[in-house]
């Protein structure tokens, strides 16, 4: 007589659900453990990968076998040594095997151009993560997984403290899905605007959302397991945001030209060290400054034309829509709308201080061209004089992709609770509060990865011990 399957549960289809859905699938397999892994996601089937779906899936390594020796201490820094350092380390060991096992279910590696700053080396799935979600999603579905979408989780059962199943809203009811295990992939809150009021602030609620499924981050799979008592963890005043193009329609219109020119308010104004790092290290605070420090929450990026003579400068810009073009600073002013005069004396400020040789330019890497250190705030590098018309300027509002506070897990992927994993519930992804002050580049989508990975295993492993 067969033994009866046990259910096991992953709430979410982006790279972190579907990593633990397809790993557990297989893990079953393998021990031989009569265990039945269902998907649910809120999402219709069409829009279902959160994140992942819209996101180019950067991915922090040398090449596709290998990261660099300083992976961890990369981590830490860009944590502000906050970070757990274990949980970082079991990152670092497991990707190389992560990688090459989802390369292994068809999905191709390649080593991208980045925008235009070099930064860490880092690997991408071609075709980026909608690729990737359609891979592994038919992947998964070939190991009989078995997806439900429109399906909306909101609390999680237990019984002696372990868990039982949850409940979710499908067809307009409640319904109750009993599971033995249970694996939260559901994202962040940043699509929550009553939590992200809460967090960040007022004005947080009416922050642009980077992509279409940025939207589906409500926080939902969080709030549940602080429902039960787990753990916080992460920097619950921390986000993921990138400035953009406020007229652009299109996902991620980003606009990453900003450290060649000059950033100025409404009112013409400077109010950021434009230079201070690679976009990857400035963008958030950037995009966070708009959003809640600058007038009518816009800003504009504000360059002359030798923006054209960089190589490739296409590469940092995602808008759909051509930069405001005039031949002169007034004109340019004009178009924008901001204050010609204050504009025009901000310039020629600016101009007076870029004192540097000009010659030593280099997009690539922070060159060390800075402007006079009377300029406030300071221009770090990449400081040339907007001088040479025609000159060109793009509005930037700032856009949220996902949220840093969350739940603590281990480097098992299990949720804690007082120091201790709660029976039955993992957890990978954004969900899982690991990055604080700034998000280390090129790795949100490798750890959904890794630790969905981890996850899936993990629950049959102990399912397969019960």
């Amino acid at each position: 007589m067969s033994a009866t399957p046990r259910n096991l549960l992953v709430v979410g289809q982006g790279a972190a659900g579907l990593a633990a859905a397809l790993s557990a699938a297989e893990e079953a397999r393998k021990r031989g453990s009569p265990i039945r892994v269902t998907v649910i996601d809120k999402a219709s089937a069409d829009e279902a990968g959160g994140n992942t779906r819209w996101s180019p899936s950067y991915m922090r390594m040398a090449t596709p076998d290998r990261v660099e020796p300083g992976f961890v201490h990369d981590m830490l820094v860009a944590t502000r040594f906050q970070g757990d350092k274990s949980y970082f380390a079991r990152l670092a060991d497991d990707t190389p095997a992560t990688v090459a096992w989802t390369a292994s279910h068809g999905v191709d590696f390649i080593q991208p151009t980045y925008y235009l700053a070099k930064g860490p080396p880092r690997i991408q799935p071609a075709g980026g993560g909608a690729a990737l979600v359609k891979t592994l999603t038919y992947a998964a579905r070939q190991a009989g997984v078995i997806f439900h979408h429109g399906c909306v989780a909101h609390e999680l059962l237990a019984e002696s403290g372990r868990i039982t199943g949850l409940v979710a809203m499908r067809h307009g009811a409640d319904e109750i899905i009993s599971a033995d295990a249970v694996i939260l992939a559901c994202g962040g809150f940043q699509g929550n605007g009553d939590m992200m009021r809460k967090h960040f602030g007022p004005g947080a609620e009416t922050m642009q959302l980077l992509s279409p499924g940025t939207r589906f981050g409500t926080g939902e799979g969080i709030r549940m397991a602080l429902a039960l008592g787990a753990a916080r963890a992460g920097d619950w005043n921390g986000m993921h945001a990138e400035p953009v193009d406020a007229r652009a329609k299109n996902s991620a219109p980003v606009v990453l030209v900003y450290p060649y020119g000059i950033v100025v308010d409404r009112q013409g104004r400077r109010f950021v060290d434009e230079g201070a790092g690679f976009v990857h290290e400035t963008w958030e605070w950037l995009a966070r400054d708009v959003h809640f420090k600058t007038p009518g929450s816009k800003a504009y990026a504000i360059l002359d034309s030798r923006l054209l003579e960089i190589a490739d400068y296409q590469r940092a810009i995602r808008s759909e829509v051509p930069a405001v073009r005039a031949d002169t600073l007034a004109a340019l002013a004009r178009l924008i709308e901001v204050d010609a005069e204050t504009l025009g004396a901000t310039v020629a400020v600016y101009n007076a201080a870029c004192v540097g040789d000009p010659k030593i330019f280099d997009a690539t890497r922070c060159d060390g061209l800075a402007a006079s250190s009377v300029l406030k705030p300071p221009k770090s590098n990449w400081a040339r004089a907007v001088v040479i018309p025609p000159f060109f300027a793009y509005p930037l509002v700032g856009a949220v992709a996902y949220t840093f506070g969350g739940l603590a897990t281990d480097d098992h992927a299990r949720v804690l609770r007082d120091d201790a994993p709660i029976p039955g519930l993992y957890a990978a992804g954004e969900m899982t509060g690991h990055f604080y002050d700034t998000a280390p580049n090129a790795v949100s989508v490798l750890r959904a990865l890794v630790f969905g990975r981890i996850a899936g295993r993990k629950a049959v492993a102990e399912l397969g011990a019960r």
